[in-house]
């Protein structure tokens, strides 16, 4: 019997699952997410979360033949390694993880991808169709994608390909996204950058009527969605994430002829009514080629854990004729 593992790094958890050659999962271990003082010590957090899954498996880490890896970015992928984490302290610079997790379970079947790719790398191997072209986008936190096309998942040169959030939707740049450049969607409608949206609606239009606690220190996206349909200003902000939505989304179809167009992370999977479906409504008037399926994906939380899985299974694809 084969066994492979998944792993899941977050800025917030390390999840690892361990499954049999048939993907049924056999093993589990979730921890919190070290805070460094340096990369070596989530390295070492990472090992730790699998040695566990692996423990729960009833197996030894040297006996899974591939490994599959879904981590927050940016990457070195000639080290495997992330370097300088946006949502990590500053201490930590370096997070080695191909090499030691090959070194754990003694093999070079170990497969690094961002969070996004994992995340399409999981919709295709569940997808009914299993295509060849397809793309998944989160719109949580922050906005990405993983691609999908003509069979090949689009990594890039250093693995950071994917990176649609810090396209530019607004010439004007009136917003400055988290990366420190104007004008990106992610500075729009990602989730964190969603009340500073109302704010700047609220400024242009001071006869907007609200009761939303713009100046609140706790204020969230979260207050926004749950008045919809009750106040002015979190209906007009809604309607005009929609706009930037539909615009990046158009864009990512233009550029990649997707049949299938996956949703995830929480601004979408919480709110799929008032933010997928307006999607699906204004892409299908401003796109001139073929309108894909918009889905939101059926795994939640899971989907990018379930994609590293499905990494190590199929050799980094997705494809399960790679089985």
């Amino acid at each position: 019997m084969d066994y492979y593992a998944g792993v899941d790094l977050g800025a917030t958890n390390v999840r690892a699952v361990v499954a049999e050659d048939d993907g049924t999962t056999i093993g589990v271990s979730r921890r919190s997410t070290p805070r460094g003082p340096t990369g070596i010590d989530v390295t070492e957090g990472v090992l730790r979360t699998v040695r566990e899954a692996c423990g729960d498996a009833g197996i030894a880490p040297t006996e899974i033949v591939a490994a599959g890896i879904g981590s927050i970015g940016p990457f070195d992928l000639a080290e495997g390694a992330v370097i300088d984490p946006a949502n990590l302290p500053d201490s930590i610079d370096r997070i080695p993880l191909t090499g030691p997790i090959s070194k754990l379970i003694d093999s070079d079947e170990v497969y690094l991808h961002n969070d996004t790719n994992a995340g399409v790398i999981g919709e295709r191997f569940h997808a009914d169709r299993n295509p060849d072209d397809m793309v998944y986008i989160t719109i949580s936190s922050g906005v990405g994608a993983g691609v999908c096309c003509d069979g090949e998942i689009m990594s890039g040169w250093d693995g950071n390909a994917g990176e649609v959030g810090h396209c530019v939707v607004d010439p004007q740049g009136r917003l400055t996204c988290g990366c420190g450049r104007d004008g990106h969607w992610e500075a729009y409608c990602s989730g964190n950058a969603i009340p500073d949206f109302a704010r700047l609606l609220a400024e242009d239009d001071p006869t907007i009527s609200t009761t939303l606690p713009l100046e609140g220190p706790d204020f969230t996206a979260k207050d926004i969605f749950e008045l919809a349909g009750e106040d002015e200003l979190a209906d007009y902000t809604i309607e005009q994430l929609a706009h930037w939505n539909a615009i990046g989304v158009t864009n990512v179809i233009h550029s990649f002829a997707p049949i299938v167009v996956s949703f995830g992370g929480a601004v979408a999977l919480h709110n799929e009514e008032l933010v997928v479906d307006p999607i699906r409504e204004r892409v299908a008037e401003m796109v001139m080629t073929n309108v894909p399926e918009i889905t939101v994906t059926n795994m939640g939380d899971d989907v990018v854990l379930e994609g590293a899985l499905a990494s190590a299974l199929t050799g980094g694809t997705g494809d399960r004729k790679q089985l």
